[in-house]
C-alpha cells in the first residue's frame, strides 16, 4: 500500500510511515521514488502500538472534584451545577504565542505549526467546555460539525476532531491527577 493509505489505517501522518519506513520500523521498498508499505508488517506495528497505548492508560473518572483539580470553575445558579474549563484549548492540544498587541504570533495543534488565521477560527469553534456535576458529563458547545479541515505549515491538510480532542485531553488531564 502506499504511503497516503497507510497513514491514514495507522491514524498517523504520512511523514511519520515514511520515517517507519526509512528507519525499518515497518516492512517497505522504494520504488521509483516512492515508499511501497507491506500491509502485515504495518498491521503488527499498529499492534504494538495499541498494546503499548493500553497498557500506559488509566481509567479517568471524571468527577466535580478532578474537574475542579485541573483548573475547573464551579458555578452553582438554580438548578445547575456546572464547572466550567475556561482554558479548553491547552486540553485538545492548541498552543498559541501572541503579540503585546493580542494577535497571534504563531500558533500549533499537536505540536504540528497552523497557519495563525486558522487557529481564529479553532477558537471560534468551541463555545464552552463544562462539567454537569448534576449528571455527571462533560459537554463542549461548538458550531457547525465535529470535524475541521486543518492545513497544517508545509502544505499538508487533515481533518481535526476539535471535540474528541477536547474530551481525550480533559480525560488524560485527569487520568494523570
Amino acid at each position: 500500500m502506499n504511503t497516503t493509505t497507510a497513514a491514514q489505517t495507522a491514524n498517523v501522518t504520512v511523514a511519520t510511515i515514511r520515517d517507519w519506513a526509512r528507519r525499518g520500523v515497518v516492512a517497505a521498498t522504494k520504488t521509483a521514488g516512492r515508499w511501497i508499505i507491506d500491509t502485515t508488517s504495518l498491521a503488527r506495528r499498529i499492534e504494538i502500538g495499541a498494546r503499548r497505548h493500553a497498557r500506559k492508560a488509566k481509567k479517568a473518572i471524571l468527577t466535580a472534584e478532578n474537574i475542579k483539580a485541573i483548573g475547573g470553575n464551579e458555578w452553582i445558579r438554580g438548578t445547575y451545577h456546572r464547572i466550567y474549563l475556561n482554558d479548553w484549548e491547552q486540553y485538545a492540544g492548541i498552543e498559541i504565542t501572541r503579540y503585546n498587541t493580542g494577535n497571534v504570533s504563531s500558533a500549533s495543534l499537536g505540536g504540528r505549526g497552523i497557519a495563525n488565521g486558522r487557529v481564529g477560527g479553532l477558537l471560534g469553534a468551541v463555545s464552552k467546555v463544562y462539567f454537569d456535576v448534576t449528571d455527571g458529563k462533560l459537554y463542549v458547545q461548538h458550531h457547525g460539525a465535529d470535524a475541521y479541515d486543518i492545513r497544517y505549515l508545509g502544505g499538508e491538510r487533515d481533518q481535526v476532531n476539535l471535540v474528541a480532542r477536547i474530551f481525550a485531553g480533559v480525560r488524560a488531564a485527569v487520568a494523570s491527577l
